[in-house]
């Protein structure tokens, strides 16, 4: 039985992939964040919790010397986008250092890194992208994880890199929400919205994305690998089909281009993943767009939300 740390496991993929592991007989799933669980309680045997703040080099060396995992797969990272313009000493905290701590811990123990990492490396000019695109960053968040792809490309460590984009999901505390359920209940609630039509993206359900993280580790899989969705949507088609789909008042989205969104950080324009690599070494298989917002659709039933 192969034992795999999760970091961020309170986050929307950290959820995902601890609920899509935790029954496997292959695997012993270790669970870590800052702070207590909060995942659903239901869940509780099939994983161990571990408190692990990835700031700390000391903590994260001994969770490592304690678990000796066989995969890391290292979710935790600071993303808000606008965040990490405004407070740039945490951001190069969590999304530099940490990988650096995780690095020199993955050194001592042997373990494989499973690094995720995002499409805005890319300055968005000639997307969509694969592997081998010239990252050019126009943000600093997307500077910061470029960087710590750097990290992992220039250690002795066994590694891999998914990358993803515009990640939709439900998590179990909702602490987040996301454009399908923006969409839904502002058009619910009769509220016009402005959304975007000149930005392209590939958006990523979360089951899609941990199972792509699934597939790199069983595979034992190195190097870089686009993981996202593979309908190439902007924002406004993404509302537009929402609306569709939950037979909402499509009237209500205004459509606008981003000049209007005065934001601390720059958002790349045109980016997007070709996803062939995954497909064809992989055998990953995402859903679409269509199809991710009728899942949502169940999973938002069951909630009662």
């Amino acid at each position: 039985m192969k034992k795999v740390l999760i970091s961020g496991a309170n986050g929307l993929l950290g959820q995902k992939l601890v609920q899509k592991l935790k029954d496997n007989p292959n695997y012993q799933v270790y669970a870590s964040g800052k702070g207590k669980s909060r995942l659903p309680e239901d869940w509780e045997k099939g994983y161990q919790w571990i408190e692990l703040d990835v700031t700390d080099a000391e903590q994260v060396m001994e969770v490592f010397e304690k678990v000796r995992p066989d995969f890391l797969i290292h979710t935790a990272a600071m993303t808000n986008v606008d965040d990490c313009e405004t407070n740039k000493t945490a951001c190069d905290l969590c999304n530099i250092e940490a990988v650096r701590y995780l690095i020199h811990a993955c050194e001592s123990t042997g373990t494989h890194f499973i690094h995720l990492s995002t499409d805005f490396i890319f300055s968005g000019e000639d997307g969509p992208y694969d592997e081998d695109g010239v990252p050019d960053p126009v943000n600093y968040y997307g500077m910061t994880k470029l960087k710590s792809e750097q990290l992992l490309q220039a250690s002795q460590i066994k590694w891999a890199i998914a990358r993803t984009v515009l990640v939709y999901g439900l998590a179990a505390d909702m602490s987040r929400s996301n454009i399908i359920l923006w969409v839904k209940k502002s058009l619910e609630e009769g509220k016009t919205i402005q959304v975007v039509n000149d930005q392209w993206r590939t958006p990523t359900l979360a089951e899609d994305l941990a199972e792509g993280c699934i597939l790199i580790m069983e595979k034992g899989a190195t190097g870089i690998f686009n993981i996202s969705g593979k309908d190439f949507l902007t924002p406004y088609d993404m509302a537009m089909m929402t609306a569709e789909y939950f037979g909402l008042d499509k009237s209500l989205i205004k459509e606008v281009d981003s000049s209007i969104f005065k934001q601390p950080a720059r958002r790349p324009l045109k980016t997007g993943f070709i996803i062939e690599k995954a497909q064809s070494q992989l055998g990953y298989s995402p859903k679409s767009f269509m199809d991710g917002i009728g899942i949502l659709s169940k999973q938002i039933k069951l909630a009662d939300l």
